[in-house]
């Protein structure tokens, strides 16, 4: 409520499920066994889990209704239709082609759009859009804002991109090598930072001026519009409705992961205008996700989505969600803990850089506070760094922009006394920083390293 200090969550508790607290001599083995990858660790071994928030978000009581709506039937389920009319209500798009998560529908556009000696230019690339693009033949550039590469620089939209490079990198490498653009929303990889209105429609004027479609990879598209009208002048008096609608009659299509501002635990979608693409991508689709009514989805995960794209416009849930993020990023501030400002509306990012010095990026001090986090207090993270982002498609390395460690917040998933807690263990180990090693990669795939290599210790 506004006016007092305390967040309120804006829901009641109506299922618990228990967690399990660990010793540290646990955790040293579990580590070990994982080969110091936290995403290699089970679920069950972790207390506050923060590697990521997608999929990983409660659902409400409305959308545990709406799976008794689900509709089975291979073709033309009313779940399908339910779901369509929720994305076109927010996303007006001829064309709206489930999949079972958002790296599918990334999977599929690319497959379409990209291929050898093509760029795909963005604010920023995340992991598996950079994989998709990469592995279609082309290539991802990110052209992020220089405010957005200053993790100590307070700016209300680090996320946008930068309009003058985009235009300089057309002339270089001339308008048909550029199949389309890719703005980001909120920029995970940055920080999780937004994007502006203005920026937007700078993005859209040049794409028009050249004749190239502009995408959305809309995952967080509503905590991006809530920082739109918290942050933008002239937007304050307007809905979050309203926003999305305006965002996405700006581009000619969009990827989606309903696992984030979807609300929902699996799914996604790809919409587009393009007839002709469309019907490549629906092909696609048959061959790789199933029909084009339900899209690897079941249709009771249909039915969730459609109730979640209902529930995460909502004022109440928005300024609940940012607000908890931001008081996690205040309190680490005032402990001096270094950390992305200001603080995005799915996690707060800790510069790993800044609090490990000792630590040269190419020993990856990113997944090195990562792991001390977990030793500490049994808290997963995920490094969005180096480990990440260094591997280059020629096999060599090279440092990623920024060092980064990302406390992804689950949807409805922690109360307060949860986030305290996350609190206090990152305000330990920020006390002994300069104690940490480095690490080195023994045994790592290419390319999405980060989900499966296994690290030792450096010295």
């Amino acid at each position: 409520m506004r006016g007092f200090r305390t967040i309120i969550e804006p829901f009641r508790i109506k299922s618990v499920e228990p967690l399990r607290l660990s010793t540290r001599d646990e955790r040293e083995a579990q580590l070990a066994a994982a080969g110091l990858n936290l995403f290699r660790l089970r679920s069950e071994d972790v207390l506050i889990d923060l590697l990521t928030d997608s999929g990983t978000g409660a659902m409400s009581a409305e959308q545990w209704a709406a799976l008794q709506r689900g509709d089975e039937s291979y073709a033309g389920s009313p779940s399908y239709f339910r779901f369509e009319r929720a994305v076109r209500e927010l996303f007006p798009y001829r064309h709206v082609i489930p999949t079972h998560q958002g790296r599918a529908a990334e999977k599929i556009l690319f497959s379409v759009a990209g291929g050898a000696g093509r760029v795909v230019p963005s604010n920023t690339l995340f992991d598996t859009t950079r994989a998709n693009v990469e592995a279609s033949g082309a290539t991802g550039v990110d052209l992020l804002y220089a405010e957005g590469r200053r993790p100590s620089l307070r700016h209300p939209f680090k996320g946008n991109l930068d309009v003058g490079a985009l235009e300089r990198l057309i002339g270089e490498v001339g308008r048909d090598r550029v199949p389309l653009v890719l703005v980001t929303v909120t920029n995970n990889s940055g920080g999780g930072q937004p994007v502006s209105l203005e920026n937007l429609r700078a993005v859209r004027a040049v794409c028009s001026r050249h004749g190239i479609p502009l995408f959305l990879d809309a995952c967080r598209f509503a905590e991006n519009a809530w920082f739109i009208r918290e942050r933008e002048p002239g937007q304050q008096s307007r809905t979050v409705t309203a926003i999305v609608r305006e965002m996405s009659s700006l581009a000619d299509g969009m990827t989606m992961s309903a696992k984030k501002d979807g609300l929902a635990n699996i799914g996604g979608w790809l919409a587009l205008n393009d007839d002709a693409w469309a019907e490549r991508c629906r092909n696609l689709l048959i061959l790789t996700e199933g029909f084009p009514t339900y899209g690897g989805l079941a249709g009771r995960d249909l039915d969730a989505i459609a109730v979640g794209l209902q529930e995460v416009v909502q004022h109440d849930y928005l300024r609940y969600r940012a607000r908890s993020v931001e008081y996690l990023g205040e309190a680490l501030e005032k402990r001096g803990v270094p950390i992305v400002v200001p603080t995005g509306g799915h996690a707060v990012y800790l510069d790993a850089a800044a609090l490990l010095p000792q630590v040269p990026a190419l020993q990856y001090p990113g997944q090195a506070l990562s792991i001390a986090l977990y030793r500490e207090g049994g808290l997963r993270s995920c490094e969005i760094g180096s480990v990440m982002f260094g591997l280059q498609p020629d096999g060599s390395e090279r440092p990623a922009a920024m060092e980064l460690v990302r406390l992804a917040v689950p949807r409805r998933t922690y109360t307060q006394s949860h986030v305290d807690f996350v609190i206090e263990v990152v305000e330990r180990v920020a006390a002994r920083a300069r104690d940490l090693k480095g690490l080195r990669i023994i045994d790592g795939p290419r390319p999405l390293r980060h989900f499966t290599a296994r690290f030792e210790e450096v010295g």
